[in-house]
């Protein structure tokens, strides 16, 4: 089951889950077996070893399916550690980068089937009792049950995502069942965007000349004009055109970026001089100065480039 896209639904039907970006699995535990799927249906139990250990330790009386998300320490902003405490989360430190080399955890956010038999149909609200019930949690570090709440308001608790580094929310239907394969609106994801000014240091080309993705860079002290990244979503096939309109006249031979650009980018890289500005929308800028999932939303006219720095990106 998956989740549309919007702000907080109004209302007491609605329970709350924050938001965790990882690998989407759905877990089948029996007295005989363990076996991860991933979203398209891939058997992935073999890759995370840890997460199949601590569900072999649970006990599924005739078998049960949960759903959940695969997270590293780096994922959500910061490996959330989901203790309750006064109705807050707490969050660890996030490290410099996400690597496969560190452990990861199985969040689990509902149960499908209990004793052998599905729940499809049961309420959400019912569902995630049943879920508590079972003590997943028991099965060591590489499981953990994502909490929800319920009688909160939407925004509040988005403003508590923000603080505690995490992703954003999704609000659930309690009275809702869960519906395989299905876009609901019953589910509600709200992520946390973050905006800022970029420098256009260039564009990736395709194969036939087009736009790809814009690079773009901000201004570091002791160091100068610095690669955050690349920009391909948030286009119409005319805003690519017009951008290219733009961009062209300001054409140069090499990148205007005081730092390395990665081989697999430069490779297709069209360098301009660093003389536009656009906004972008991203959920993070990373340890390592780069954007996370950004977005284009425009060019900006009467911005100094050497006003958009790397202080200014939130």
């Amino acid at each position: 089951m998956l989740a549309t896209l919007g702000p907080p639904p109004g209302g007491d039907d609605w329970a709350v889950e924050m938001k965790i970006d990882g690998v989407r699995a759905i877990a089948t535990i029996t007295p005989t077996a363990v076996r991860l799927f991933s979203r398209n249906n891939a058997d992935i139990t073999t890759t995370y070893p840890e997460i199949a250990a601590g569900l072999s330790e649970i006990n599924p009386g005739s078998g049960v399916i949960v759903d959940g998300e695969i997270v590293a320490p780096a994922a959500s902003r910061g490996r959330p550690r989901f203790d309750l405490l006064q109705q807050r989360i707490l969050v660890q430190d996030p490290p410099p980068a996400l690597q496969r080399a560190v452990p990861v955890a199985f969040c689990i956010f509902d149960l499908l089937a209990h004793d052998g038999g599905p729940i499809l149909r049961w309420p959400y609200v019912e569902r995630r009792q049943l879920l508590a019930d079972l003590n997943l949690g028991l099965g060591g570090e590489a499981l953990q049950v994502l909490p929800h709440w319920v009688d909160v308001d939407g925004e509040a608790m988005l403003q508590l995502a923000d603080e505690q580094r995490l992703e954003g929310i999704v609000s659930k239907r309690m009275t809702a069942p869960y519906q395989p394969g299905r876009r609901s609106p019953d589910w509600v994801k709200t992520p946390l965007l973050n905006s800022a000014e970029v420098v256009v240091g260039g564009w990736e080309a395709t194969s036939h000349g087009g736009l790809r993705s814009l690079i773009v860079g901000a201004n570091a002290d002791q160091v100068g004009l610095v690669f955050i990244g690349h920009v391909g979503s948030g286009f119409t096939e005319a805003d690519r055109r017009r951008a290219l309109m733009l961009l062209r006249p300001f054409e140069r031979p090499t990148s205007p970026f005081d730092n390395y650009v990665p081989d697999e980018i430069a490779a297709q890289a069209r360098w301009v001089e660093p003389s536009l500005v656009g906004t972008v929308e991203y959920r993070e800028f990373t340890p390592d100065w780069l954007l996370r999932h950004p977005s284009w939303k425009g060019f900006r006219a009467g911005i100094d480039p050497r006003w958009v720095t790397i202080d200014e990106l939130p």
